[in-house]
């Protein structure tokens, strides 16, 4: 097989590995020992200042390597044009292993497990299909655990293929390469007797214009946007 398919849950663990694992566990153990935390998680649900969940599990039970900030899961969401959200947008069949693994996580901590959370394609939200998905559930301030991955990995080219629509740095780069290539296609003195740079310079121009309007075109007319800005965006046209 000439391109490897890409395993989702092992780029988490690569992007994990740029931050300090032992502040990691520190952070987590500290926020799971509060005990404070469970009044104040109260009393922000009477004030209605906050619908955020958190489950109290008991760090001695957990893997730490599972554990995983938001700016670990934003990144790898950007890189490859994922979204991050909660379950209930999800519309994919939950396998029944991954049912098993969360009632077992469940007696082993002794509680009900809620607000889970979903890394997938943004298809996987509006289709049924089976790429990767990763499930999660809030430990609280910012940190997650995962709890399984199933499906099939992604497509190895998946996070070339999205690189363009990281920012519009690289969709600019994009469009000037495909119109620089497009450019140099066209016959020589298609348009004059001679060839020049100046005319080279004004079909490039000219590509250029094309092929980004139809970019832009694309965009509005689709609602596309950036994958910073749809990684745990709930709409389906973003």
């Amino acid at each position: 097989m000439l391109f490897k398919s890409t395993n989702i849950q092992e780029q988490l663990y690569k992007a994990k590995r740029q931050y300090s694992e032992e502040q990691i566990i520190n952070e987590v153990y500290l926020l799971l020992r509060e005990s404070a935390r469970e009044d104040e998680k109260i009393l922000k649900k009477i004030a209605g200042k906050s619908n955020r969940v958190e489950n109290n599990f008991d760090f001695d039970l957990l893997e730490t390597d599972r554990i995983f900030h938001i700016d670990q899961i934003k990144d790898i969401c950007i890189n490859y044009r994922l979204r991050f959200l909660d379950s209930k947008y999800f519309k994919g069949e939950i396998p029944d292993e991954t049912i098993g693994k969360i009632k077992l996580l469940e007696e082993k901590h002794n509680m009900e497990i809620e607000g889970f959370k979903i890394v997938a394609p943004s298809k996987l939200f509006k289709l049924a299909d089976k790429d990767d998905p990763l499930l999660f559930a809030p430990i609280g301030n910012g940190y997650f655990y995962l709890i399984d991955k199933w499906g099939n990995d992604l497509h190895s080219l998946r996070r070339i293929l999205v690189w363009p629509f990281k920012n519009i740095i690289n969709l600019t780069l994009l469009v000037i390469l495909i119109s620089f290539l497009t450019t140099l296609v066209v016959p020589n003195g298609l348009f004059s007797k001679s060839s020049s740079q100046m005319e080279f310079m004004i079909i490039f121009f000219f590509m250029f214009k094309s092929i980004a309007a139809v970019v832009i075109f694309y965009g509005f007319a689709l609602g596309k946007n950036f994958n910073p800005a749809i990684w745990n965006s709930k709409y389906f046209n973003a």
